[in-house]
């Protein structure tokens, strides 16, 4: 393969891997509502439709992150802690 094809190939290629990239911009550490109400759901809480999840910045720490889980029956403040279960308070 000449030069200036290789050069068009290897571009077409970061071009896809950067398009890709930018489609999935979720990170693999941010959990969805639907993950958060399933934990919660695994320790006893009631949330069978999540409606947000939104995290609180006030709260977290570092490898302690805090969230609020809106579920159609009620609202949850959820922090997760590597290695255990969460911890979770119903708000009223």
């Amino acid at each position: 393969m000449e030069l200036s094809g290789l050069r068009t190939m290897c571009i077409a290629l970061l071009a896809a891997t950067i398009g890709v990239t930018a489609v999935h911009p979720v990170s693999a550490e941010e959990p969805t509502k639907d993950l958060l109400a399933a934990q919660i759901r695994d320790q006893g809480f009631p949330c069978s439709k999540p409606v947000s999840a939104q995290r609180d910045l006030a709260l977290s720490k570092p490898d302690e992150a805090v969230w609020v889980l809106k579920c159609e029956n009620g609202a949850y403040r959820i922090r997760l802690v590597p290695d255990m279960a969460a911890r979770v308070k119903r708000l009223d």
